[in-house]
């Protein structure tokens, strides 16, 4: 048989319909994705330490903003130092003109066992008003917290379900926030206060929110 028709047969059997092997693709998205996650949170990590912010320093969209007008219901058996019954929390009104800091906090909440000493050490600054939202707390173990620890507060409104921290954008406890006498959010504290996140963070808006000028209410979110 010449090499021709050895040629010829072979063209002739060879499978009309044989699968051709697929060609080799590059990396796919989804492997690549998890390189991509890394290297996202890496230059994240990165900024936090070249900018010098603290990771705690959660923006806010409400800064700038009118505060919520919440009114909730006060914490039953709580009482001033004057053995009155602490009120409620109504921040639907213009208040008596000074600023208003709000802590968001919870008798379960360990952050907020640390940082209550210097709650009460900020109650004795009559410049501003300190009061509470009590988040998703059993009234008899808020009640007990504040009985242990001591009370700062002169307002403590309950939040059992949270639904009223949903309107302040609160990403967990203890949050704070700072508004100026026209209803303006001036500053925020995620997480628990320090000596130095009072100095430098909160007594500059508190020193800010006592020089505004009386104005109209902010605008709201």
């Amino acid at each position: 048989m010449t090499a021709g028709a050895d040629k010829d047969t072979l063209l002739e059997t060879a499978p009309a319909d044989e699968p051709q092997p697929a060609r080799r693709r590059g990396p796919r998205l989804v492997v690549l994705l998890p390189l991509f996650l890394f290297f996202g949170l890496a230059g994240v990590f990165l900024y936090q330490l070249v900018s010098g912010h603290d990771p705690k320093e959660i923006p806010s969209v409400l800064i700038g903003k009118t505060a919520p007008m919440t009114v909730l219901p006060a914490l039953e058996g709580a009482t001033l130092p004057d053995g009155s019954p602490t009120p409620g929390l109504d921040l639907s009104g213009p208040g008596d003109g000074r600023p208003v800091l709000v802590n968001v906090f919870a008798s379960w909440c360990a952050p907020c066992r640390e940082e209550h000493p210097l709650l009460m050490q900020l109650s004795k600054d009559k410049r501003f008003r300190l009061v509470a939202i009590n988040y998703k707390d059993k009234p008899e173990n808020a009640r007990a917290f504040l009985n242990n620890l001591g009370d700062p507060y002169a307002a403590i409104g309950v939040d059992q379900k949270g639904a009223a921290t949903i309107d302040w954008g609160v990403y967990g406890v203890p949050e704070s926030f700072l508004i100026a006498p026209d209803g303006e959010i001036l500053y925020k504290q995620t997480g628990p206060f320090s000596p130095e996140s009072i100095k430098t963070g909160l007594m500059p808006a508190v020193e800010e929110a006592l020089k505004r000028e009386p104005k109209a209410r902010a605008p709201t979110s």
